[in-house]
């Protein structure tokens, strides 16, 4: 009986393996490889192969900075009104050549790089062990053996060309970078920015019309409690981005109140055309366009940070984050009895900038 069951057990665990190999086989169809036969190289067999690859690599890498500094030339002395045309295609020559030195040059340390990496660098298989997060002071030192294992296999020590050539390559090509900076804009000295941001198309004799249809502003025309939003008159000549930038700082509200309740002080009783005052809509703190007119108490509020200047007091500042009263352009009425400027602001517009003389902004006090 013993031996029966000995038998039947012996069977069922013949059964149960031949299933699991069964399984074993579904599961990996394929029988694993192994590792192909590693066959070398040209440029590892035949030392002119690797000195022309060499010689490739080097001077993929030295052609590098003549792209760089031809970058530099085409930035300075390319005209940005100079175009090119390739058939229908009509393209500005500064860009064109930016684009095609620049990208030449970034293209050829890849090519170059790729290319070290395929022919000249030793070409074997290679184990990575896990290991743990703290490094053993043997790990440390398998590292640093690793390190100069990579050093002589990337052969930068047997060719020092290659390294040589990269360096410069790498150093040189900072030059175009260096030299975009100068599209950030001028250095803003006093006398650039007396010449841009500190002035207006403001001018003596300048009528100030509407902002959307140029129609010129009569002084009987506006009522009391009134706010116009209003442009120079010579605004309407400008084109593209000078009329943005012109717009930015020269823009005008205009406001007319009741004399007898507003304080206008000694020095700008000439400013003013029978309580009809003229102030910039670019608010003081970080330059935000102001409309926001409260007839009853004179304020103007800015929508972005809720500055509020008092027009019936030149303009001063009553609340919110703006440093300086919001500058105001004198006026007076031409024959036809249009309202004009008697000239530009006196101040700079628009938002303060630690740079600017603030000698003249107008203070409480000075009533």
């Amino acid at each position: 009986m013993s031996t029966d069951i000995s038998r039947q057990d012996g069977h069922d665990g013949q059964n149960a393996l031949e299933r699991s190999d069964a399984a074993e086989d579904a599961r990996y169809p394929v029988v694993d490889p192994g590792h192909e036969e590693h066959l070398p190289r040209l440029t590892d067999v035949d030392e002119k192969a690797f000195d022309r690859a060499t010689r490739q690599v080097a001077t993929m890498f030295a052609l590098v900075p003549v792209l760089a500094i031809g970058f530099v030339v085409v930035y300075f002395a390319v005209p940005r009104t100079a175009y090119v045309d390739f058939g229908p295609l009509h393209a500005n020559a500064k860009n064109l050549g930016l684009g095609l030195t620049l990208g030449m040059a970034l293209l050829l340390i890849g090519l170059g790089a790729v290319q070290w990496g395929r022919q000249l660098m030793d070409d074997h298989e290679a184990v990575d062990y896990r290991h743990g997060a703290s490094s053993s002071e043997e790990d440390r030192e398998y590292v640093l053996k690793e390190l100069d294992a990579g050093i002589a296999e990337s052969k930068i020590t047997r060719r020092k060309v290659l390294g040589r050539s990269l360096i410069g390559a790498l150093g040189v090509l900072g030059l175009p970078l260096i030299a975009v900076f100068a599209d950030l804009g001028p250095a803003p000295t006093k006398k650039v920015r007396a010449a841009t941001i500190e002035t207006t198309i403001w001018k003596e004799g300048i009528r100030l019309v509407h902002d959307i249809t140029y129609e010129p502003i009569k002084a009987t025309e506006l009522q009391i409690g009134q706010l116009v939003n209003a442009e120079p008159e010579n605004m309407k000549d400008l084109e593209g981005t000078e009329l943005l930038t012109e717009k930015a700082k020269a823009a005008i509200i205009i406001v007319r109140m009741d004399p007898n309740t507003i304080k206008i002080p000694a020095s700008r009783q000439d400013w003013q055309v029978g309580g009809i005052l003229c102030y910039s809509k670019i608010c003081t703190h970080v330059g935000c366009p102001i409309s926001l007119w409260e007839q009853q108490t004179h304020h103007l509020l800015c929508p972005c940070h809720q500055s509020t200047f008092d027009l019936g007091d030149s303009g001063l500042v009553v609340f919110g984050p703006a440093a300086r009263a919001l500058p105001q352009l004198p006026i007076t009425t031409d024959a036809e009895g249009y309202l004009v400027a008697r000239s530009g602001f006196n101040v700079p517009t628009g938002p303060s900038f630690f740079e600017r003389d603030s000698s003249h902004d107008f203070k409480r006090g000075d009533n």
